[in-house]
C-alpha cells in the first residue's frame, strides 16, 4: 500500500472505514477524532500510525489538526435516517455538521484550510425536510469557498459487496478546476462478483450464543419464517423479512441489541443463527485481517459494523478525488 503525498484528517472516525478506504487509494491518514471509547479501541488496533484524539468534537479546535490536504467526516446520520425520527437540525446530533464547518473556519485562520472536504451520510439526507436540510449543507460549504458535488451510491452496485446499503457522498473542492475534473461517471456501477456465499459461510460452526434454539422466545416465529438456505433474513421484532435479491439487508447500529434487525441465516445443518460480528464487518468491506479487539463485547462490534462505511466505495471515490487533484 503506497504512501501518497496527500495527508488526511478524519472527524467522526468510528473504526476507521473512511480512513481505510482513502489509505487503500493512496492517501496518508495522519490524524483522527472519535468520541466513542469502544470505537477508539478498534480504530487504534487497526490504524496504529494515525494520531487519534478521543474527545467530543465540540472540544476540537482547528489549530489541533496538523497540516492536511483532505478532511473527511461521516457525521451522525440518525437525525436524517428513516430508522430515526428524522429531526434533522433540531436534533443535537444533526448540528454536528456545523461543528465540522466551525473547525474548517478555524483551520482556515491557521492557514490549513482543507483542499478537499469529503462527507458521508444516509441517503435520506438529500430529501429530508423537502430537500431543505441538504440545501443548507451545500450552501454552507459553498459559502466557505467549496465547489460541491454529491451522489447516492449503493454498496452492492458500486462496492462489490453483497449488502444493500445506500449512502450519500458529498465532495467539496476548493479548486474549481479540480471540481470540474472530478466526475461521478468515472465511478460506474460494477458487477457484483463478491457473492453473499463468499462472505457468509453456511457451514461455519459458531458458538451457541449466535444460535436460535427452542429456548428463545422468538424461535417459533423464526422457524416458521426462515426456511431457505443461501438467503439472508432479518428479524424485525414482530416479523421476519427475507432478502430475495441475494444480498444482505442494510446493516444497522442496533443489530444484535435484543435481536432487532439482526441478519439471520438457516445453516446447512438446519440451525438458525445470526451473522457473527466478523461477518458483518466483512459485509462492510473490511479485510479478513481486520482486528476485533478481545476486550470488546459482541454488541460493541455489531454497533461498530452497523455504523461503519463500506470500504470499497470509499476507495473508489477517493481514487477519483486523487485523480482530480493531479496535474
Amino acid at each position: 500500500m503506497k504512501k501518497h503525498k496527500y495527508k488526511m484528517a478524519s472527524l467522526f472516525a468510528g473504526i476507521g472505514g473512511i480512513d481505510l478506504g482513502f489509505k487503500k487509494a493512496g492517501v496518508n491518514p495522519i490524524w483522527a477524532n472519535e468520541i466513542d471509547k469502544y470505537c477508539a479501541i478498534t480504530f487504534t488496533a487497526n490504524h496504529p500510525d494515525t494520531n487519534l484524539i478521543v474527545d467530543d468534537i465540540c472540544n476540537i479546535k482547528g489549530k489541533d489538526i496538523p497540516k492536511i490536504d483532505i478532511l473527511t467526516g461521516g457525521f451522525p446520520c440518525q437525525p436524517f435516517s428513516i430508522a430515526g425520527y428524522r429531526k434533522g437540525f433540531e436534533d443535537d446530533r444533526g448540528n454536528m455538521f456545523f461543528q465540522i464547518m466551525r473547525i474548517i473556519k478555524e483551520m482556515e485562520e491557521n492557514n490549513n484550510k482543507p483542499r478537499i472536504v469529503f462527507l458521508e451520510n444516509v441517503k435520506n439526507l438529500k430529501t429530508h425536510d423537502n430537500g431543505n436540510t441538504f440545501k443548507v449543507i451545500k450552501e454552507t460549504l459553498e459559502k466557505h469557498g467549496y465547489y460541491v458535488t454529491e451522489k447516492v451510491l449503493n454498496t452492492c452496485e458500486y462496492g462489490n459487496i453483497p449488502q444493500n446499503r445506500e449512502r450519500i457522498f458529498i465532495v467539496g473542492f476548493l479548486n474549481k478546476k479540480e471540481y470540474e475534473k472530478f466526475s461521478w461517471n468515472n465511478i460506474p456501477k460494477i458487477k457484483l462478483t463478491n457473492k453473499i456465499e463468499k462472505v457468509v459461510d453456511w457451514n461455519l460452526e459458531v458458538e451457541e450464543k449466535y444460535k436460535y434454539g427452542p429456548d428463545k422466545k422468538c424461535y417459533n416465529l423464526l422457524k416458521e419464517s426462515i426456511i431457505e438456505k443461501n438467503t439472508i433474513y432479518q428479524y424485525r421484532r414482530v416479523y421476519v423479512r427475507a432478502n430475495k435479491t441475494g444480498v444482505c439487508p442494510t446493516l444497522t447500529a442496533n443489530m444484535g441489541m435484543g435481536g432487532h434487525n439482526v441478519p439471520l441465516i438457516l445453516t446447512n445443518n438446519n440451525e438458525i443463527r445470526k451473522l457473527t460480528p466478523k461477518e458483518c464487518l466483512l459485509l462492510q468491506g473490511f479485510p479478513q485481517n481486520f482486528i476485533i479487539p478481545d476486550e470488546l463485547c459482541d454488541s460493541n462490534v455489531y454497533k461498530q459494523a452497523g455504523n461503519a462505511v463500506s470500504v470499497g466505495i470509499i476507495e473508489r471515490v477517493a481514487k477519483e478525488i486523487l485523480n482530480s487533484m493531479e496535474d
